[in-house]
């Protein structure tokens, strides 16, 4: 794929970055890629083509876009941020079926790479769809700085920004259009040890299948929720503990609340859907997005390679 590529633009292949999902164990049809490859048609103006090339159990493209002015020695100018990603099943990114790119025209100096890490911690490394990983997944950036403008100070800051949003966005486009997906929701961990551990008790959460399955009926079972948390590994003092499901405390301070359930079935329904909880320990923080599981995620899935 490298060397067809390579071929086809003009450069080395070790300057190629290969990127793929598929059927674990199964080999790529070298021959119709290859062809494929060399029939495509370079524009700068394809990136709805390359987010559709992308989809595999996607239902819809994912992009995302900027620009804007920027000033640098005299000359000004417009840098260019362009985003897609694709993934719909096997998402639990640190690996996961999941690939992204991330493409700008500005200059960029030395710092991408912990730059995109970072990034990939705060947008991509915080959601599940099923709590399943790959042998494969791709998160790449590439700055060519063909604008010449080299973003500094107050102006890196905002691209910086920029990207992040972009991530986020792509992320969240991820989760909406996960495999069987209905519902999204968002764990907010607080008063964990560390903001390590907080983040183990929201990926416990959002990766449960107990309490996937409970969103997904709008059962109001927040125990599912108490118990991913303290199975973690994360530190929980039961004593202090809260578990909030939208606006309404369930459980506060180590003790069940009353609470109306016909409320907690309408905030289920309820798009940016929350749910909060204080591990009562210390100051660590952290959140996470995940989805509930359905049949049709099961369909999907079992007649995968049938």
């Amino acid at each position: 794929m490298a060397e067809a590529t390579a071929e086809k633009i003009g450069c080395d292949p070790h300057e190629v970055a290969v990127a793929s999902t598929g059927v674990i164990g199964v080999p790529l049809p070298m021959d119709r890629i290859t062809t494929a490859i060399g029939s495509i048609e370079l524009r700068t103006d394809a990136w709805d083509d390359v987010a559709k090339a992308m989809m595999t159990t996607d239902k819809r493209p994912k992009l995302a876009r900027d620009d804007f002015p920027l000033v640098w020695q005299g000359a000004s100018g417009t840098v260019h941020v362009r985003a897609v990603a694709k993934g719909a099943g096997m998402i639990y990114p640190n690996m996961a079926t999941m690939l992204a790119f991330v493409v700008t025209d500005a200059v960029w100096g030395p710092g991408l790479q912990q730059f995109v890490r970072g990034v990939a911690a705060q947008s991509f490394n915080k959601i599940s769809i099923d709590g399943d990983t790959s042998t494969n997944d791709t998160f790449l950036m590439l700055a060519n700085g063909a604008s010449g403008l080299k973003p500094a100070g107050k102006d890196m800051g905002l691209l910086q920004h920029s990207i992040l949003g972009l991530c986020a966005d792509l992320a969240q486009q991820i989760l909406a259009d996960g495999e069987g997906v209905t519902r999204v929701f968002k764990v907010l961990i607080r008063s964990a040890a560390t903001d390590e551990e907080a983040m183990l008790a929201a990926r416990a959460i959002t990766t449960s299948n107990l309490v996937k399955t409970a969103i997904h009926g709008a059962d109001p079972n927040w125990g599912r929720i108490l118990a991913a948390a303290g199975r973690s590994g994360a530190q929980v003092d039961q004593t202090r503990a809260t578990v909030r499901i939208g606006d309404v405390n369930v459980f506060e301070s180590g003790a069940p609340r009353p609470f109306d359930r016909e409320r907690i079935r309408e905030i289920f329904h309820t798009p940016g859907l929350r749910i909060a909880v204080d591990l009562g320990v210390a100051k660590g923080k952290a959140e996470a997005w995940g989805t509930d599981l359905s049949a049709e995620y099961v369909r999907i899935n079992a007649d995968y390679t049938t």
